[in-house]
């Protein structure tokens, strides 16, 4: 039976590899690199440095294969995803097919934790409900941005008693989500924070986390939304793709 790893490799820093993680990438036999395009192969990269550093010598592979393209542009959002996943699974199934041995192990290196905003587990059960290749998976987690980026800020992810709420770009455009104080965003390419009405909210934002190109900002979100936009718009120039996340908190007097 084949045997497949999802390993959590953290958001950037090679020091936050754990443990758990280093035992499990001594045991593979091929990892998967999924290339993004020219822009991105900084991330290819920095996942070979984490194998140069953490694996002994060992007859592993590795194997680098085209990471399907989503249409950004489509007015089916939900459609777009939807086909994008099932052309992502195509490349997991036809890797696991005919890179890995048949009593052998193959990985994927996920950034920061495969359980957080990462669809490396929802393909491979995809692949395994197919029926067209039979193998067994185990998740190893990993450092998360949020984790990161809070203690990157030196804050905690909740108050006392309140709840968290993490979501998406494209949701907080519509408004700051009800009942809750603190909420998490992710996946916001068009800074959906800048368009908050609430003048009680403070954002914690961080970009390139745990890499020498971090970037920090902290503040009122009135006062420092302009800030942020054009240091992620430079820094997107620059670099040819940019990974953030920020906490949004709203002041409370309880």
């Amino acid at each position: 039976m084949r045997k497949i790893s999802v390993i959590g490799i953290g958001a950037g820093d090679p020091e936050q590899v754990t443990i758990q993680a280093v035992r499990a990438l001594n045991e593979v036999d091929v990892f998967f690199l999924l290339d993004k395009g020219e822009a991105a192969e900084e991330l290819v990269l920095l996942r070979r440095e984490i194998l140069d550093r953490y694996v002994g010598e060992s007859t592993y592979r590795i194997v680098v294969a085209a990471d399907p393209p989503r249409d950004r542009t489509a007015s089916d959002y939900v459609g777009a995803v939807a086909d994008w996943h099932q052309r992502r699974a195509d490349v997991y199934e036809r890797l696991i097919r005919d890179e890995v041995p048949e009593d052998g192990t193959g990985a994927v290196l996920a950034w920061g934790d495969p359980t957080l905003y990462d669809n490396t587990i929802a393909m491979l059960n995809t692949v395994l409900s197919r029926g067209d290749v039979e193998f067994d998976f185990e998740v190893i987690p990993g450092v998360s941005s949020v984790a990161t980026l809070t203690a990157r800020h030196r804050t905690s992810l909740n108050q006392i008693g309140r709840p968290v709420q993490i979501t998406t770009g494209r949701r907080l455009a519509r408004g700051f989500p009800d009942g809750v104080d603190d909420v998490v965003v992710m996946l916001d390419a068009h800074n959906a924070f800048a368009g908050l009405e609430e003048s009680d909210v403070d954002i914690y934002w961080g970009a390139y986390l745990g890499t020498p190109d971090e970037i920090l900002i902290s503040g009122q979100v009135s006062e420092v939304a302009e800030e942020i936009r054009a240091r992620r718009a430079q820094a997107r120039a620059r670099k040819g793709w940019i990974m953030d996340t920020y906490l949004l908190r709203r002041r409370t007097t309880e």
